[in-house]
């Protein structure tokens, strides 16, 4: 019976996370022009979406800034990571604490912040994109950090002190020992840097150029407007991104549970 309750309760639990997002899916293959009407079955939405200059545009530059986002951040955070852990106690306390400011602060403060230090006081102008890829990367690389610190506690720590013994500079060891056993950790915070960066819109809001839009911010724009062939056309890029992003999760799953295998 307990069983049976604990079940009940993550089936109502993941119906509640997911049942919005396989309605919108759902109405993106339909000729609704709004929530609440059901018509017939039609591809109008994924037409529109992939024969609308603007919207791949959109999507294109989205795509390329989540990518240089998620590179800078995987790489800070996991050089981060690495480093805090080799470090003293005392100093690894300091760089978490650190860590978890941007975590824990709220997006509209880090963009606020970004714009003041890189376009008020570097003056940096927006159409540079630094302003914002430097916003991003700030969000994105902390949990970087989150995702690659439990796998470099996880992993065999004998190994690198057995190569140092066998002759391997320390950097020869990051790379054949540490690198190889912490995988997962960084294709699991490159994964969450992009997701972030897809999602993010208080500081794409107050640090793009005025001719970019991300997904985030075309999408709130869009839903001010009157264009509803274009609105409708956003239904069908919400479902293409839960496909990537769900597809993209599992097969990392099955990548870190057969990698743990083999080290197995």
């Amino acid at each position: 019976m307990k069983k049976v309750f604990s079940l009940f309760w993550i089936y109502l639990v993941l119906l509640f996370l997911y049942a919005p997002i396989l309605i919108l899916t759902v109405y993106s293959f339909t000729d609704a022009t709004m929530i609440g009407q059901i018509r017939g079955f039609s591809l109008h939405n994924y037409i529109t979406l992939f024969t609308t200059p603007e919207l791949l545009q959109m999507i294109f530059g989205t795509c390329l800034l989540a990518l240089v986002v998620a590179l800078l951040s995987t790489l800070l955070g996991t050089v981060g990571a690495i480093g805090a852990f080799y470090s003293k106690k005392s100093t690894r306390s300091v760089i978490e604490l650190a860590n978890q400011i941007p975590v824990v602060n709220a997006d509209v403060v880090t963009g606020f912040s970004t714009c003041i230090l890189m376009i008020a006081f570097f003056r940096i102008r927006k159409e540079t994109y630094f302003p914002l890829v430097i916003g991003q990367t700030a969000l994105c690389a902390p949990f970087v950090y989150l995702s690659v610190l439990p796998r470099l506690k996880q992993m065999d720590h004998q190994l690198y002190e057995a190569a140092l013994d066998l002759g391997c500079t320390p950097s020869q060891a990051l790379v054949k020992v540490i690198l190889p056993q912490i995988v997962p950790g960084i294709l699991s915070g490159f994964m969450t840097a992009i997701t972030l960066s897809l999602d993010d819109y208080f500081i794409a809001t107050y640090t793009k150029p005025a001719t970019f839009d991300t997904i985030s911010t075309y999408v709130v724009n869009a839903t001010r407007g009157s264009q509803t062939e274009i609105k409708t056309a956003l239904w069908a890029l919400s479902a293409i991104i839960f496909v990537v992003v769900t597809l993209a999760v599992v097969g990392m799953n099955y990548s870190s549970e057969k990698s743990e295998g083999k080290n197995r």
